[in-house]
């Protein structure tokens, strides 16, 4: 384990706006993202028994939805009515889990990740109250649930394997299953964007940083 519990919402804001904008482990640059769609994802901290952990959801199986029953933070695609990427997120949150606004408080973002499917993420990072009473919307969330945070900066606990697309093989960063679910793909990546931006200092380079999608 790293240890990330003495973590406080303002240390964790304060790196995320000092860490180095390298610090990302968005798709190899040679990856063809034009005409992406812009869209925002909420990644929510919350402290139980003094440990740190993450908010994620499982999407709702859909069968035109290539993304239908996988992990991921909640989000979704920007409206015109949207300021900016933080409301688009903060209202995609409200409207899938029933986190409302008002129980947020937005930490910082990090850099722009890209997903197969053409979209350009920007994840907003915050902090909610817990316990806090969460409703899935039914028709996008299966499931509501949390990893700790210290799991998930564990390198031995993600990896890369093969993955078709377009019938192509590609490297996928895949983390280990935890309580029966499976993090990977973009919102694996996000995880650890994250994590090596708010690690401390002499610990940098210790999450692997492979050419991935």
């Amino acid at each position: 384990m790293n240890g990330f519990n003495y973590l406080t919402p303002d240390l964790i804001r304060q790196r995320l706006a000092e860490s180095d904008s390298s610090l990302s482990f968005d798709l190899r640059s040679d990856f063809d993202w034009r005409e992406s769609r812009k869209a925002a994802v909420l990644i929510p901290f919350y402290l139980y028994q003094g440990v740190w952990h993450l908010l994620f959801i499982r999407r709702a199986d859909h069968p035109s939805d290539m993304h239908s029953g996988q992990v991921a933070f909640a989000g979704g695609k920007r409206e015109s009515q949207d300021r900016d990427m933080i409301e688009t997120a903060l209202r995609e949150a409200e409207e899938e889990i029933g986190l409302p606004r008002d129980k947020v408080e937005v930490l910082g973002q990090l850099s722009m990740h890209h997903s197969i499917s053409r979209y350009c993420i920007t994840p907003v990072v915050s902090v909610i109250p817990w316990p806090c009473t969460l409703i899935a919307d039914r028709l996008e969330v299966s499931r509501i649930f949390s990893i700790p945070l210290d799991w998930l900066a564990t390198p031995s606990h993600h990896r890369l394997q093969p993955h078709q697309h377009h019938g192509k093989k590609f490297p996928v960063v895949y983390f280990d299953p935890y309580d029966g679910e499976i993090l990977w793909g973009a919102t694996a990546r996000m995880v650890l964007s994250l994590v090596a931006k708010i690690q401390p200092a002499d610990t940098a380079g210790s999450i692997n940083n492979p050419a991935i999608l």
